[in-house]
């Protein structure tokens, strides 16, 4: 099967569309490289931005499930696995960008990622990642059979992983991973809403964002207060200080609040078997 058809083998315009846009990034970069466009520190770099999109992917692999019961959209499904792997493919890069960085020198690379907690976390999750992408194909999910589905909710724990890792590594400026976590706390409250007994309606969803809105700012007061001296009180300010950039707490709740009217136009979603095992 082409990255373009689906599994009948007919052309589908939403997995070309996915394809380009999880090629893009990377064919972006190694033009970057190419031509010295990423400056004197050009590997470090790109084992930083090569990061960023694993993490974006691990994201959106993880906002399908929710997308496809809230849009009422079921063929989303098919450019999920597709959306996991670039997120594999993208962390073997960073992984692969780092030992370069240190002169392919692999007793460096041991040494740092023993000695340097963020590090370790960080190697923690390329494994994890190298065993779902390893456990994708349609034999290994035939062969796992009601494993498969245990086995790869481990994205969850890997993806805060990844979080938790860009977080320590990014020291003062965090507010693209808070960003990341907010989003991702968004989506496991989504996952907990049937064990909740609630449906993702519009009002549901409101709430939701409204939690995970407040979880965001406690979370960034926190990492503040754990990491350093600033004021908390300024920490709460610059969430209401718009000069310079929106804070992560005002895309978390925008994003939100979009799915929740997107819930309210499409009616409130069917639960179904399939939902269930896509969760």
């Amino acid at each position: 099967m082409t990255p373009w058809s689906d599994r009948t083998g007919r052309f589908s315009p939403l997995r070309l569309t996915t394809f380009v846009l999880v090629a893009a990034p990377g064919l972006l970069l190694v033009a970057a490289l190419g031509t010295g466009a990423l400056g004197g520190n050009a590997l470090k770099t790109a084992t930083h931005e090569t990061g960023l999109w694993a993490i974006y992917f691990l994201l959106g692999s993880l906002a399908v499930t929710p997308m496809m019961r809230i849009a009422r959209w079921p063929r989303l499904v098919i450019v999920r696995r597709m959306l996991g792997l670039a997120a594999f493919v993208y962390v073997a890069a960073h992984f692969g960008l780092y030992i370069a960085d240190l002169s392919g020198n692999l007793v460096k690379v041991a040494s740092e990622i023993i000695l340097r907690f963020y590090l370790l976390i960080g190697f923690i999750a390329v494994l994890g990642l190298s065993v779902l992408a390893v456990t994708s194909t349609d034999r290994m999910i035939r062969r796992l059979g009601p494993n498969w589905r245990r086995l790869h909710q481990a994205s969850y724990a890997l993806t805060a992983l990844g979080i938790w890792h860009f977080f320590i590594q990014s020291k003062l400026d965090v507010s693209e991973p808070t960003l990341m976590a907010g989003v991702f706390l968004f989506l496991m409250g989504f996952r907990l809403l049937p064990t909740l007994g609630l449906s993702a309606g519009p009002l549901t969803l409101v709430c939701l964002t409204m939690a995970t809105a407040v979880a965001t700012v406690l979370l960034e007061i926190g990492w503040f207060a754990a990491t350093s001296t600033i004021s908390l009180h300024q920490v709460w300010l610059s969430n209401f200080d718009f000069t310079f950039m929106i804070r992560p707490v005002w895309w978390v709740l925008g994003s939100g609040l979009a799915l929740a009217a997107v819930a309210a136009l499409r009616g409130a979603p069917q639960r179904s078997r399939r939902a269930e095992v896509a969760a």
